[in-house]
């Protein structure tokens, strides 16, 4: 088990990248609750030590994953609208919200690649490592990830009577 002083620090640096991949997943804040919580336990029994703090955040980003992926098998999954747990989020302007809709409405594979892509900085092997796939595979859900996004955006925007970019 890790001291309580690393622990907490590691816990404190990482439990919104660990809510917010895992809401990215579940589309509700409890489910993503849960699993924040199921990751901090395991980080917490965690024995091994870590290389490094990219090491560290690599683990957690894992086992995250397959903590999402066991609550997607969950019979008693809910789900939660998007807007509202938008507007909860402290995002600059009103478009900043209509992107973070958008992208929470993509399928999960598109979603998690450009959530690890856009927001957490990684490069498509790393995405690849995580994710358990090839390299090609994370390139290839990036490019229609953003197309499925431009698709939607655009008609949008054809919706509400603008014209499209």
């Amino acid at each position: 088990m890790r001291s309580n002083e690393i622990f907490t620090e590691t816990a404190r640096r990482y439990m919104d990248t660990v809510f917010r991949l895992a809401f990215s997943y579940l589309k509700s804040r409890a489910d993503a609750d849960d699993v924040t919580q199921n990751v901090l336990l395991k980080l917490y029994r965690y024995d091994g030590a870590f290389e490094s703090e990219a090491h560290c955040k690599h683990w957690l980003i894992r086992v995250t994953i397959n903590e999402c992926k066991s609550a997607l098998r969950s019979p008693w999954r809910r789900t939660e609208d998007i807007a509202d747990y938008a507007n909860t989020l402290a995002l600059p302007t009103p478009e900043h919200t209509e992107l973070l809709e958008t992208v929470m409405k993509l399928p999960p594979k598109y979603r998690a690649a450009i959530y690890l892509f856009y927001y957490e900085g990684y490069a498509t092997a790393e995405i690849a490592e995580l994710l358990g796939m090839p390299e090609a595979t994370v390139r290839t859900h990036l490019a229609r990830g953003r197309e499925k996004l431009r698709t939607m955006l655009t008609e949008a925007d054809d919706y509400d009577g603008q014209t499209a970019i």
